[in-house]
């Protein structure tokens, strides 16, 4: 059987867990930090109970539930608990796979009780994120992706021979994943209207009509493979960051303290991959010098955004002694290799240490809530 762990409102419920003031209120997690101009990534389920939904504009939103709540989104916490969640439902030590950011699906041998497994599942997350999960149990990843959706939130729904057919003849065929409206439309006008619809459809109607797509849509409802868990992504080739700025400078410290801020999130995500770089790209633009751009390999790797800062500085010295009016600018790293070394002296391992701190506060708490303090920037460090 396959075991579909599904989030329940993910990032709405990370910040209600983590700020006990949002706890049971209808709260919208925004992509921009402007409450009234930006969309609805997420929503808890007080606000779905308004029709609210990811989306959504949020002006559109707050006209449904005037004292909506409203939070920015904050990916790097919402990365790092979903990390944590899968490190944990590694430890059951089943074939497991991503299938989002919110999503896991693992596949279990007959050493275990389905039902009973899930469960402790659920009281495992929520005791360890004070989030909830559902779960839904099926033959394959498809069926149990749709089961997970059936009992929201914090459900367990199990789709087998015995009850298959009843519960797919309820359930509208557009909850399918992958079904979308335009997809949704072409098998309406055909008659399907539910999902034990299109399961009972052969695979030459489904390919006649949907082409390869419902071939393979046939297969996906119908397999009993095992899956095999997605093989490591291979390593990037780089990481960077750039910024625009408001307006043109030429003021080399408000210069320099962009370039240690970009250098810092290189290096955090640098760290999150567990990669080192030996080669830093230093990119600057503006309205006299058009694009410059420089790089320079070191003879070691590092993933500490101030030694990229430096290495960074090294770069810009060569543009001469006046700095030229700058409108952007970027920090990119490249020639990445594992971080297979282990500090040997005293310094590196505390450095190593208060990296590891401030990417685990980061990490918790979003991107910038901890930064090194930077000359030539007065305010707060802002979201890129």
């Amino acid at each position: 059987m396959i075991l579909h762990i599904d989030m329940d409102a993910f990032f709405a419920s990370i910040e209600q867990a983590i700020n006990p003031r949002l706890k049971e209120k209808p709260l919208i997690v925004g992509s921009r930090d402007n409450r009234m101009h930006t969309v609805v990534c997420a929503a808890s389920y007080e606000a779905k109970a308004y029709g609210i939904d990811s989306g959504m504009s949020s002006r559109d939103a707050l006209q449904l539930c005037p004292n909506l709540e409203f939070v920015p989104a904050q990916q790097g916490r919402y990365i790092w608990i979903s990390e944590q969640i899968f490190r944990m439902l590694e430890g059951y030590g089943f074939s497991l796979a991503y299938t989002s950011i919110d999503e896991f699906q693992m596949d279990i041998n007959d050493s275990v009780e389905p039902q009973k497994f899930a469960r402790q599942i659920q009281e495992r997350i929520y005791a360890d994120f004070h989030i909830t999960a559902s779960v839904g149990i099926a033959k394959n990843w498809l069926l149990a992706k749709l089961a997970s959706k059936l009992n929201k939130p914090n459900g367990i729904a199990v789709l087998t021979d015995t009850n298959l057919t009843e519960i797919l003849d309820l359930v509208a065929v557009g909850k399918i994943c992958g079904v979308g409206k335009k997809t949704g439309q072409i098998l309406s006008d055909l008659g399907v209207k539910t999902c034990l619809d299109l399961y009972l459809k052969s695979a030459d109607f489904l390919e006649q009509n949907l082409g390869k797509y419902g071939f393979n849509l046939y297969l996906s409802l119908h397999s009993q493979e095992r899956f095999e868990p997605a093989e490591e992504e291979s390593r990037p080739k780089s990481v960077g960051h750039s910024y625009t700025l408001p307006r043109a400078t030429q003021t080399p410290g408000f210069i320099r303290a962009w370039v240690r801020l970009l250098s810092e999130m290189v290096a955090q995500r640098l760290r999150a991959q567990n990669l080192l770089a030996d080669t830093v790209h230093l990119w600057l633009n503006g309205p006299e010098m058009g694009n410059l751009g420089a790089q320079k390999a070191f003879h070691e790797g590092s993933n500490d955004g101030y030694q990229i800062y430096q290495r960074s500085l090294k770069i810009m010295a060569k543009i001469g002694p006046k700095m030229p009016k700058v409108r952007a600018l970027g920090v990119t790293c490249s020639g990445l290799l594992p971080n297979r070394y282990l500090p040997l002296f005293e310094e590196q391992k505390r450095r190593e240490d208060l990296l590891k701190t401030i990417d685990k506060i980061n990490g918790r708490f979003g991107e910038g809530s901890i930064y090194p303090g930077i000359i030539g920037l007065t305010k707060r460090m802002p979201r890129i």
